[in-house]
Order: C-alpha cells, then sequence, then structure tokens
C-alpha cells in the first residue's frame, strides 16, 4: 500500500531554545525565510504524501494561521501587483491536505504520535519529527517510503551519531543490507555507555505499519517519563521486524541553538536572492575571526 498520510508531532515546549520558543513555536522559527517546519511539510509532499497531521499544543496557532490562507495579505500583494510573493503565500497554504490535533497533555513523543490514530486508520504512515529539518536532492522520507514499499517493514531513517552523543538520542543494532540498507535487530532509547549498540540512531524520520498505535497503547513510560516513541519500535521489532535507511540529507535540529544557526547560515549560502551577497559577507566575517 503507498504511503500517502504523515504526521507532524510539533507539540514540544522548545526548552532548549529559550527564550526564543517563550513565544514563538519552534517549528516557526525561520531558516533564511522560511519556517523549519514549512520546510518539513515540503519534504513530505515532494514524496508524494497528500494528507497530513499535525500534532501541536496549546499556544501554537501559529502553525495553523501559517498553512491558512490570509485574504487580507493575499489582497494587499495583488493590488500591488507583485505576484511573486503572491504565489508564495498561496502555495503554501496549497501544499497539501492538512489537519490538526491537540495533544492536551505532553506525555512523550509515542504519546503524540498515538493521537494520530483515527487519522491513519489502517494504513501505514511517516512520522516526520517537528524538530527536524531535513535538506538534500532527495526527500529523506521518500527513501525511506521506498525501502518500506520494497520490504514490507517499518523503517526508520538514521544517521551514526559520533561518540557518546548517542546516549542523547536512541541506539540501533543492525546488519547491514547493501550502503545504507539495515535490517534492525534491535534499538534503545537513550542508552547508558555500555548499553550502546553502534553509533546508528534514528533522527527525525520514520514509516510506521498500523500496528504501531496497539503496541503504542500498551508502552509503558519509559525514559524520561514518557511514552517513547523508540520502546514501541522496538516492540514492532522483535514482533514483525524492522528496517533502516541511512538518509542521503543533512539534518538540522532546530531544537537547538547551534544546529538552528548551522541551517541558517549553510542554507542562506545557496540562497539564490542571497547567497552570493552572505557568501562575501562570510569571507570577510571570517578574516575577523
Amino acid at each position: 500500500m503507498t504511503v500517502k498520510k504523515a504526521v507532524i508531532p510539533a507539540a514540544g515546549l522548545g526548552t532548549r531554545i529559550l527564550p526564543a520558543s517563550k513565544a514563538v513555536p519552534k517549528e516557526m522559527l525561520n531558516i533564511v525565510d522560511k519556517p523549519a517546519i514549512q520546510y518539513i511539510v515540503e519534504e513530505a509532499v515532494a514524496a508524494g504524501i497528500t494528507d497530513i497531521l499535525i500534532i501541536t499544543n496549546r499556544g501554537k496557532g501559529v502553525i495553523e494561521d501559517h498553512f491558512d490562507h490570509s485574504f487580507e495579505l493575499e489582497c494587499v500583494l495583488e493590488q500591488k501587483g507583485n505576484t511573486e510573493a503572491l504565489d508564495q503565500v498561496r502555495k503554501v497554504a496549497d501544499l497539501a491536505n492538512i489537519t490538526f490535533i491537540r495533544q492536551k497533555e505532553t506525555k512523550g513523543l509515542g504519546h503524540a504520535v498515538l493521537q494520530a490514530k483515527a487519522f491513519v486508520g489502517n494504513e501505514p504512515f511517516a512520522v516526520l519529527y517537528g524538530d527536524d529539518v531535513i535538506i538534500g536532492d532527495q526527500p529523506a522520507i521518500g527513501e525511506l517510503i521506498d525501502v518500506y514499499n520494497e520490504y514490507g517493514l517499518g523503517v526508520g531513517g538514521v544517521k551514526q551519531v559520533e561518540g557518546e552523543q548517542i546516549c542523547k538520542y536512541c541506539s540501533l543494532d543492525v546488519d547491514m543490507i547493501d550502503d545504507r540498507v539495515m535490517r534492525v535487530n534491535d534499538m534503545i532509547e537513550k542508552p547508558s555507555p555500555e548499553q550502546i549498540m553502534s553509533q546508528y540512531a534514528i533522527l527525525g524520520r520514520c514509516v510506521l505499519p498500523p500496528e504501531i498505535f496497539e503496541i503504542l497503547e500498551r508502552t509503558p513510560r519509559g525514559a524520561g517519563n514518557e511514552i517513547q516513541l523508540t520502546d514501541a519500535m522496538r516492540q514492532l521489532t522483535l514482533d514483525k521486524g524492522m528496517m533502516a535507511v541511512e538518509f542521503s540529507g543533512i539534518r538540522y535540529d532546530m531544537g537547538n541553538k547551534l544546529g538552528i544557526m548551522q541551517a541558517n547560515v549553510e542554507q542562506a549560502l545557496k540562497h539564490s536572492e542571497i547567497g552570493e551577497d552572505f557568501k562575501e559577507y562570510i569571507k570577510e566575517l571570517s578574516k575577523t575571526l
């Protein structure tokens, strides 16, 4: 069955980037001239996703506004004859069938995904974490969907994490099938150093079968006293098996101050409007470091 639905958990509080996230959801922080969550939605659409559920919580209505039509703004742009900007804002509202639901209690990523049960129904679906922007020549979630279509098993999008930084994420026990595709044998969320299975961690993307919801419903709270999606995926691995693919794009952690700055600098250098001027600015600035 072709994957046509995606879930974007975007209910986190953004405590690592306070005070910026006190009034502005971290998903709405810009990378140059687009909010982070727009990059994520565009990635899903580029992979053939047609229906997207964004899971929010109190104070994040601005995300809904961003993906809605702004008739006043559109009218002003039309009157001024600014057709380029008009096309840009209209395109955002028409990217996909986007709906929203609130996670009324923040009990972890697994609990957030569980809120999508009615939306997903009995279909495989993609999960794109709201913290993680992945930019590359191919949509990262599309690379996972390709592996799901080939093997019929859940798929995690992975990268290698350096040293004991892996302890902040999850660690996977994998067998390599080819240079980027792996079979998952086991996984653990936030391992202690002696529990590290490999340097591969699931970072921001997965494709899951609908059976994950039944597993989530009986998953106890784990690391951080939260319902961890990793714990449910581990059970899925033990029950049915699971795959992993090392996606080709560059991941930016938008819940991290350094990740935000890296995303802005690297994407500004490639930007069609300001790229060359910004490159010259960086060259001059580097002389003072």
